[in-house]
């Protein structure tokens, strides 16, 4: 699944890895509360092939596969990519990388120490630079470098365009120490994540103008001090080509040449196969690959097991044999083309199957986790007893499983928005909002006016509003009242309810209006049309991939016109609700398919029944299909309970869509319908996540070891701009609450690192508490690296230390151990 960059403003970055490049997900039952001390989880540990240096030999080129190449070499710009991130980390200083625990760790490349070394009357931090540390033009990394960056990063000149700026705009000066390689910082206001500031580290010749910050370092990095220089970019090649840094102070670079190469996703094992790269992000299907390939170094020549025609018959190979050689001309001319291009394919198979031996799969966690993603700002979701009646309706261990378990990893929900687990301060926080649990579902949704005969009532003459105001009585403490958590204590968990409450009237009223309408019409068929339709869904999986189904409403494959006409109201309605550049196309499908949609996905009962067939009447005394509703799709005011849920279609999304047809699955058995809309991975989070065009998704955030920096634009309370939107800043759920940012910005200002990790276990039990994001699980992270490669693999929390990657020489690379690999 390749994901979406999208501008963000002038907060710091968590880049999406909406994650669609490689697919994402995973969970075990909402976990409930855990003791007040912090847990000693464990992550999974980087598997990188760890040799010494003197195990690794000089010289040689690597070949690394991104997704493309970077659109500027500006971590600080809008467009910053994960390629970007990439190059860079080989390029330039990176004070306080990240360690394998998740934690930020000085780098002695670029540091000797540093330190607060005042607190009163305000916070003052002394870097001690390594005095060797200079740039590659030779000059000495300096506190003038320092200061060009917060100038152009702190937000007061609008001509630097950047899009990130915290903890810069709270420092006040930055002067010379007691020598050129002090750098002194005086902040105004106390800022605990002061590590995660000059990182990376720019060249005042990019920072110090506008121009060069904006358009300079875009193309090109002419100063750069890390173990690697940039040497060249090709496009016409799609490669990024960095080179040994002869002014490096450090440990060598192993490497003579690294070279980062744009290899679509879809095109990795190809590339591996013939030998365009030596390391490449994976999917599941590749490994697969790789792993056989191994299995199979001792077949001794035989037919491959897997792969093209492996599941050919005998008999379908022997008929297959009489056509080519018939008398009928024609058809042996068609069964003889096909022979020839199923041998081709075979022999393409086998050749990469060879190659692909040479690449083992190295696996971990990566530092990034999957959500479900229930945004509040209109319609059912915004009602917080909605949201927590879909939180609770999820088995989230039965979700982990189905991405993590095939693996061979650790399937176990995530129990934080904060930290994931090894990181110091997780802390499994879901007991704020209750432990998986049907019943409570159900019991949420009555309450909140959902109920089985909803959908075909006449409806009522109600004010928007009036969901909000019980909202506001009840003050939204149900989902916390069963398990508070030590942060989120009774009475305060249902905050959001109460807060969301006063903006939810009008939104409400916008969101649901005008859908009834339309939908009814499309919803009356013709019976004539029901045996086409049902047809085109069995022979058109592929447009069905880019259309949108019901998943609890008639319009799953299999059924007949007749059963949704029978539906009554809202329950048979049909919302085509997918913006973007696909909506015209999955508004024709869905319409050409309405007739032939079925209740639970099967043919419809009355074609299985004695006497029934496709098109015919059912036997007299038949009961008539019933509505969705009375099957237990729930409704008000004539309306069902619908909602829309948008996942990407492209071909490496799979275990998403895996994960999103499961929960689609765990809505229905509590009443709650959903509109499956598949959409291009490309427009998928910048047209449909983003811009709030959807009720439902699944997409992912980076790990941080800064969460009171990065956390808070994620999970902070929207606020209504000037001309009657939302700016929700990375907030895509719309859900927030002022008691929320207050604990972010308590614990952005707590120099004692102890008490600001309590701070954010409580802003973690209230954002469970208000539902709008529920974590999943930790993605996977897939590695295929040339076996004689050390020290590159799935690298985990930690940061590449580019200069120890190389391959293994004759020694090592002979070892036993090595060679069971």
């Amino acid at each position: 699944m390749s994901h979406v960059g999208v501008p963000r403003g002038t907060v710091r970055k968590r880049r999406s890895l909406a994650l669609l490049t490689t697919g994402v997900l995973t969970i075990p039952v909402l976990a409930g509360c855990t003791s007040g001390s912090e847990e000693t989880s464990r992550g999974v540990p980087q598997d990188i092939a760890p040799a010494a240096r003197q195990a690794v030999t000089d010289g040689s080129t690597v070949n690394w596969a991104v997704d493309a190449l970077p659109a500027t070499f500006n971590a600080f710009q809008a467009d910053a990519d994960s390629a970007t991130t990439r190059i860079t980390g080989a390029l330039l200083p990176t004070l306080f990388p990240m360690d394998k625990s998740g934690q930020p760790k000085l780098n002695p490349d670029y540091l000797e120490s540093a330190e607060i070394i005042e607190r009163e009357p305000k916070q003052v931090v002394l870097y001690k630079l390594n005095q060797q540390a200079v740039w590659s033009d030779g000059r000495e990394i300096g506190a003038p470098d320092f200061v060009a960056q917060w100038r152009a990063l702190r937000g007061k000149d609008s001509a630097f365009w950047t899009a990130r700026n915290s903890g810069y705009e709270r420092i006040e000066k930055i002067e010379r120490g007691a020598d050129d390689l002090q750098v002194r910082v005086t902040f105004a206001k106390p800022y605990a994540d002061w590590r995660s500031l000059f990182s990376p580290l720019y060249p005042k010749e990019v920072t110090g103008s506008p121009d060069a910050f904006n358009d300079g370092a875009r193309a090109t990095l002419k100063n750069t001090a890390g173990p690697f220089v940039l040497r060249g970019v090709s496009k016409s090649e799609g490669t990024v080509t960095l080179a040994r840094n002869p002014r490096w102070w450090g440990e060598k670079a192993k490497l003579d040449t690294l070279v980062f190469r744009a290899v679509a996703a879809k095109d990795r094992t190809r590339a591996l196969a013939d030998g365009t790269v030596d390391v490449a992000d994976i999917d599941a299907a590749t490994a697969d690959r790789i792993t056989l390939a191994r299995r199979d170094r001792g077949g001794n020549g035989q037919p491959l097991a897997h792969g093209p025609g492996s599941t050919t018959t005998p008999a379908a190979a022997l008929r297959s044999w009489a056509l080519a050689h018939g008398s009928d001309e024609e058809a042996a001319e068609i069964a003889q083309a096909a022979r020839e291009k199923n041998r081709k394919a075979v022999v393409a198979y086998t050749a990469e199957q060879k190659a692909l031996r040479d690449f083992a799969v190295r696996k971990s966690l990566e530092p990034a986790y999957t959500q479900l993603a229930l945004n509040g700002e209109s319609g059912p979701l915004a009602d917080d007893r909605v949201r927590r009646a879909v939180a609770r309706a999820l088995d989230r261990e039965e979700l982990a499983r189905t991405v993590l378990g095939p693996l061979g990893l650790p399937a176990k929900p995530l129990g934080s928005h904060l930290a994931l687990a090894g990181q110091p301060g997780y802390k499994d926080g879901s007991g704020a909002l209750g432990d998986q649990n049907t019943e409570e579902a159900q019991a949420l949704l009555a309450d909140a006016g959902w109920t089985r005969g909803g959908a075909a009532e006449p409806p009522k003459d109600t004010k928007a509003g009036s969901e909000a105001e019980k909202k506001g009585d009840r003050g939204g403490a149900e989902g916390a009242e069963k398990k508070p958590s030590e942060g989120a204590t009774g009475e305060k968990a249902g905050q959001s309810s109460e807060e969301e409450a006063e903006k939810t009237d009008e939104e409400e009223k916008a969101g649901k209006a005008g859908s009834t309408e339309k939908a009814e019409e499309e919803s009356d068929t013709k019976e004539a049309e029901g045996e086409k339709a049902d047809r085109a869904s069995e022979d058109s999986a592929a447009s069905r991939d880019e259309g949108l189904y019901i998943v609890g409403q008639d319009n799953k494959p299999g059924a007949h016109a007749p059963a949704q006409a029978a539906s009554t109201g809202g329950a048979a309605a049909i919302h085509v609700l997918a913006p973007g550049r696909a909506a015209a196309a999955q508004s024709a499908a869905l319409r050409r398919q309405a007739g032939a949609l079925g209740e639970d996905g099967a043919v419809a009962a009355q074609d299985k029944r004695p006497g029934g067939a496709a098109g015919a009447y059912a036997p007299v005394g038949t009961a008539a299909p019933a509505p969705a509703a009375a099957k237990g799709q729930l409704g008000k005011d004539g309306k069902a309970l619908t909602l829309r849920f948008v996942l990407p279609s492209g071909p490496g999304s799979q275990s998403l869509r895996s994960v999103g047809d499961k929960i689609a699955v765990m809505l229905e058995k509590i009443g709650i319908g959903t509109e499956i809309i598949k959409v291009p991975d490309e427009s998928y989070f910048k047209d449909h996540v983003a811009s709030g065009a959807y009720d439902l998704a699944l997409y992912s955030w980076p790990a941080t070891a800064y969460p009171a920096t990065d956390g808070r634009p994620i999970y902070a309370k929207p606020e209504p701009a000037t001309d009657g939107s939302l700016l929700v800043e990375q907030n895509y759920t719309r859900v927030g609450t002022d008691h929320i940012d207050q604990l972010f910005d308590q614990a952005a200002a707590e120099l004692d690192e102890k008490a600001a990790r309590e701070l954010m276990k409580q802003a973690d039990a209230r954002i469970w508490a208000a539902a709008g994001s529920i974590p999943l699980f930790q993605r996977p992270q897939l590695v295929a690296v040339d076996k004689k490669l050390a020290n590159v693999g799935a690298f985990g929390f930690a940061a590449p230390r580019y200069q120890d990657i190389g391959f293994k020489n004759r020694q090592a690379a002979g070892s036993p151990a090595d060679r069971k690999k």
